[in-house]
C-alpha cells in the first residue's frame, strides 16, 4: 500500500495544488529539563487551490501549532510546507490569519482596523480605499466604517477582522477557531456568512474548529489529527452540495457523518487518557467512569 505522503504527491500532480505539507514534525524542548515534546508528527497534505480545509482533533492535538507553522509564524523541526511550490520561511501577505480573539485596535476606527495591513505595506490610502469600502459591504457593515470596536457586538467584531484578513489580498485564508467566542445562534449566521463570503473571494481557506457540525457545514474535506503527537487520522471528503443552507444540518446524511467524525475524536482522546494514566501510575478507569 502506498504511504500518505506517495498519495499526497500523486493526488497533487493531476490537481491545482496550492499548499504542500511535506514530512512535517514539531517538537518543543524544555530548556529547564532538557526533555522535548512532539506536538507533530509526520504530517503530509495537499490543500487545492480555491479549497475549504477543517481541521478537527482532540484538544492538545497540535491544531493551533500547525496552523502556526502553515503561516510562518514558527517553523517546523523538520520537515517544510510549500505554498505553490515554494518554501515558506516566514510570514507573507499571501496569508492571512484571522485568530480566535479580534485584536482590534481600540482606537482604530473600524475602517481604519480593516485597512491596517494595506497602510502597513505602504500603499497609498487613495488605492486602497476602493477595497476597504468592498470589504466592508462583502462583511455587511458598509454603515459603521466610522465605529470603533467598542460599539460593536462580537459577531460584528469578528466580522471586521475577517475583512482586515481579507484586506491584504492573501491567497489562503488561515482561521483559528474564529467564532468560539460568538454565542449559538450568531455562530451559525457568521457560518452561514464566511461560505458566501468565500465563494465571492475564491480564496483557499484552512479553518480550525472544535465544533465537529461547524467543520462538516463548511468543509470541501475535513481533516481529523489523532491526539499528541498530532498527526493525519483521517481526511475525508463532504459530498454535502454547495450552496449550502444551514437546514442541511438536518439531514440523516450530515448527522451521519457528524457520527462518524465523532467517534474519531473519541477513540482518540480515550485513548491519550488510558495513556496518561498509564505514565503517572494513575489507577485506571472504568468505562462508565471515562463516559461521565
Amino acid at each position: 500500500m502506498a504511504d500518505a505522503l506517495t498519495l499526497e504527491r500523486s493526488a497533487s500532480a493531476h490537481t491545482n495544488a496550492k499548499m504542500q505539507v511535506v514530512n512535517l514534525v514539531k517538537r518543543f524542548e524544555n530548556a529547564a529539563t532538557g526533555q522535548s515534546m512532539e506536538a507533530l508528527s509526520d504530517i503530509n497534505l495537499t490543500v487545492q487551490k480555491g479549497e475549504f480545509l477543517t481541521i478537527v482533533g482532540p484538544s492538545g492535538c497540535g491544531k493551533t501549532t500547525l496552523l502556526r507553522i502553515l503561516a510562518g509564524l514558527i517553523e517546523p523541526t523538520s520537515g517544510q510546507v510549500l505554498l505553490d511550490g515554494v518554501p515558506i520561511t516566514g510570514p507573507s501577505p499571501t496569508l492571512g490569519f484571522v485568530f480566535q480573539s479580534d485584536n482590534l485596535m481600540p482606537w482604530r476606527t473600524v475602517w481604519d482596523n480593516v485597512g491596517f495591513g494595506p497602510e502597513m505595506r505602504g500603499e497609498r490610502k487613495k488605492d486602497y480605499a476602493p477595497r476597504i469600502e468592498h470589504l466592508l459591504e462583502l462583511v455587511g457593515l458598509e454603515g459603521f466604517a466610522k465605529y470603533y470596536p467598542h460599539q460593536l457586538s462580537g459577531g460584528m467584531r469578528q466580522r471586521v477582522n475577517l475583512a482586515r484578513a481579507l484586506a491584504i489580498e492573501p491567497d489562503v485564508l488561515l482561521m483559528d477557531e474564529p467564532f468560539a467566542a460568538l454565542d449559538a445562534q450568531m455562530r451559525e449566521i457568521m457560518q452561514d456568512e464566511l461560505l458566501r463570503i468565500w465563494k465571492e473571494t475564491g480564496n483557499t481557506v484552512i479553518f480550525i474548529t472544535h465544533q465537529i457540525d461547524e467543520a462538516i457545514f463548511l468543509a470541501d474535506r475535513l481533516l481529523i489529527l489523532a491526539a499528541r503527537p498530532g498527526r493525519v487520522q483521517e481526511l475525508m471528503d463532504i459530498d454535502l452540495p454547495r450552496p449550502r443552507t444551514l437546514e442541511i444540518k438536518r439531514t440523516p446524511h450530515f448527522t451521519e457523518m457528524a457520527d462518524h467524525v465523532w467517534h474519531g475524536i473519541e477513540r482518540q482522546v480515550r485513548a491519550s487518557i488510558r495513556h496518561e494514566q498509564f505514565a503517572s501510575g494513575a489507577p485506571k478507569r472504568s468505562g462508565a467512569e471515562l463516559a461521565s
